[in-house]
């Protein structure tokens, strides 16, 4: 948004407040008028000294004029009588405007109460066409943001979509050129061997377009796989038994730490030798057979223990106990099938892997072949956002809610457990 749009918007806001802010004070002034009680004209004290007025402005009738006391009263009266026909006079007017005064206020009165009464009927009117007003704004404000949300999941699908291909696109281009590049490689060898090597160099490309794919890129497993270079230092020579990609050798070669690898995949081969590191093309057990005994300080295997048959895998923890130094740590790191979605959406995904491993299961193994000090190591924890939340205890019994998030606990823990694990076994 540029600075003058920036800047009638803020102006526009302003104008909004303030308007919202009068409009307050308004409905706030009718709720008084509302709500005030209006004096009354016919209020006790008022009508008690309208009577008093109307019935003393009156003078007395004259008094008798039989006897003497008669006489004398007439007599009296003779004197008195203008003066109070004056003030009978005066009496008659002071009623008239009273009785005036008190007939317009209680006009008044009525008027004032029609005024409050039609004003509170006008805001009875008013109030629920603002609120209509207010919630059509709020709805079609809604109304359009979800349909640009629409808009934008549809874009969003339509962009993975098109991802998926180019993907699925590069993963073929990359397992044609590996098989290329082996033909062209036995191109002067017989032609059963070139067939066989070609065949051999396009599962090995495929599967490490697998690799790319599926299991993450190099970055997030250098992430993962750095918490074992501390463990590792300081026991050279370090022998990584599938190396694969080669993202351990490559931290352990940035810590100085003596380090070579090992792997059936020429394509991993050949990728890690153009990155300077030590790697050889071999079956993995047969270069353990082939190490003197106590000549290796740390075995490394990453991925690997759920390639192999349980036979192999026992020859395996056999062998790299002899070839590890008293001291020496064996590292295997493997899917954790005690994990529901490690074992659907990772070990279940790739068809070279030969049989999930339960930790105590791998524990036992190597405990038989002879290491001590067997450790498990949980790795990978699954995001909190997608586990399962905790049930709020509002509306419900506190008991009920309890046993609620007891079992949802148990299952975030059947469900979403670590999705990989690591046997540490020290020789």
């Amino acid at each position: 948004m540029s600075d003058p749009d920036f800047a009638e918007m803020q102006e526009l806001r302003a104008k909004l407040e303030e308007e919202e802010s009068l409009y307050a004070e308004v409905l706030a002034a009718l709720d008084g008028i509302a709500a005030a009680a209006t004096p009354s004209p016919s209020a006790p004290e008022v009508r008690d000294g309208v009577e008093r007025l109307n019935s003393l402005w009156e003078l007395p009738v004259p008094p008798e004029t039989t006897g003497l006391v008669g006489r004398f009263r007439r007599a009296v009266w003779s004197l008195v009588a203008p003066s109070l026909a004056r003030q009978q006079e005066f009496n008659s007017e002071l009623v008239q405007v009273a009785n005036a005064h008190l007939h317009a206020v209680t006009r008044l009165h009525e008027r004032v109460g029609d005024l409050c009464a039609a004003l509170v009927r006008y805001a009875q009117r008013v109030l629920p066409a603002v609120d209509a007003r207010d919630r059509m704004a709020s709805a079609l404000a809604t109304s359009r943001a979800e349909l640009i949300l629409m808009a934008f999941d549809r874009r969003q699908e339509s962009l993975g979509r098109r991802l998926e291909r180019l993907l699925a696109l590069r993963d073929r281009v990359e397992v044609i050129s590996e098989q290329l590049r082996a033909i062209e490689g036995v191109h002067a060898a017989a032609e059963p061997a070139r067939r066989t090597a070609a065949l051999e160099a396009a599962t090995d490309a495929a599967y490490g377009a697998f690799e790319n794919r599926y299991r993450g890129t190099a970055e997030e497993i250098r992430e993962r796989l750095a918490a074992y270079v501390p463990l590792l230092r300081g026991l050279e020579p370090v022998v990584d038994l599938g190396c694969g990609r080669g993202e351990l050798l490559d931290l352990l070669k940035e810590a100085g730490i003596a380090a070579r690898g090992i792997d059936r995949n020429e394509h991993f081969v050949a990728d890690c030798r153009s990155r300077g590191l030590d790697v050889e093309s071999a079956d993995l057990l047969a270069f353990v057979r082939a190490q003197a005994p106590a000549s290796l300080g740390a075995v490394v295997a990453s991925q690997v223990a759920e390639h192999l048959p349980p036979a192999a895998l026992q020859e395996m923890l056999r062998e790299a106990h002899r070839a590890l130094r008293p001291g020496g740590l064996l590292v295997i790191e493997t899917v954790n099938p005690c994990s529901v979605v490690a074992f659907l959406e990772i070990y279940n995904r790739d068809l070279s892997h030969e049989r999930p491993l339960h930790p105590e299961t791998l524990r036992f193994l190597a405990t038989a072949a002879g290491f001590s000090d067997v450790e498990i190591e949980l790795r990978s924890p699954v995001e909190p956002a997608a586990r399962l939340q905790a049930v709020p205890a509002d509306g419900l019994p506190p008991a009920a809610a309890r046993a609620l998030n007891e079992n949802l606990a148990r299952l975030n823990g059947l469900l979403y457990a670590p999705q990989e694990y690591a046997l540490l076994a020290r020789r």
